[in-house]
């Protein structure tokens, strides 16, 4: 008889997890860390705390493995933020390398988006793999697949990070520090693998433990590649 996939999810504040938690176990990374409007801080101690949560991320995961965020840019009094090359920059600074920056379309291609991107970096760090020379993900997502929460991974965007975890990065559980809803944590059970959440909100906490996707209709979306 097959063994299910686990799901944990701790409700807590991450940043003082991971830092006492240290590296996990046979895990990989699959995260989208919160912009500035959902923390509360003045921007420039945003800044700080996303430079450093990112590090957090890429400490959290074995050197052999991968973590991979998902960051959509923001703007702030007319200036845009670009959440992509910060990702980079602590990455760097944490000693990894970028193993892919791909993109994931929000909106259909040539659409106005009035002050909102209609695109999201998709960007995997390691301090030791390296990326191979085939990759079966397409540059352009064209498609990030049903939103369980307005600020949620699309599925389908979640199934190309969680299915390179499990069968590049060799991952046995998949780790999202800011899991929200659950989405990946769903993502990466439906394939088979464990899966470890953190969560700060009590609500979503429920919510992640209990969300499941729909495995007919999640396949055919996720194997799918341009």
């Amino acid at each position: 008889m097959a063994i299910e996939p686990k799901r944990e999810v701790e409700c807590a504040d991450a940043i003082p997890w991971m830092r006492a938690r240290g590296v996990i176990a046979g895990a990989c990374a699959v995260t989208s860390l919160p912009d500035v409007s959902e923390v509360g801080m003045a921007l420039p101690v945003w800044r700080v705390w996303f430079l450093d949560a990112v590090r957090l991320v890429v400490d959290a995961v074995p050197e052999t493995s991968a973590a991979i965020f998902f960051q959509s840019d923001i703007k702030r009094d007319g200036v845009w933020i670009d959440k992509g090359s910060m990702v980079v920059r602590a990455a760097e600074d944490a000693g990894a390398h970028i193993l892919f920056h791909k993109i994931v379309a929000r909106r259909e291609p040539g659409q106005l988006t009035y002050g909102r991107p209609g695109y999201t970096h998709l960007i995997a760090v390691s301090r030791m793999m390296k990326c191979p020379d085939v990759l079966p993900l397409p540059d352009i997502v064209v498609d990030p697949g049903k939103q369980m929460w307005v600020r949620a991974m699309g599925v389908r965007a979640a199934g190309h990070a969680v299915r390179f975890a499990k069968e590049q990065a060799g991952a046995q559980v998949v780790f999202d520090p800011f899991c929200g809803v659950g989405t990946v944590l769903a993502v990466a059970n439906v394939l088979g693998l464990d899966a470890l959440g953190v969560e700060k909100s009590r609500k979503r906490c429920e919510q992640a433990r209990a969300l499941s996707v729909d495995k007919g209709r999640f396949r055919r979306t996720v194997w799918h590649h341009a």
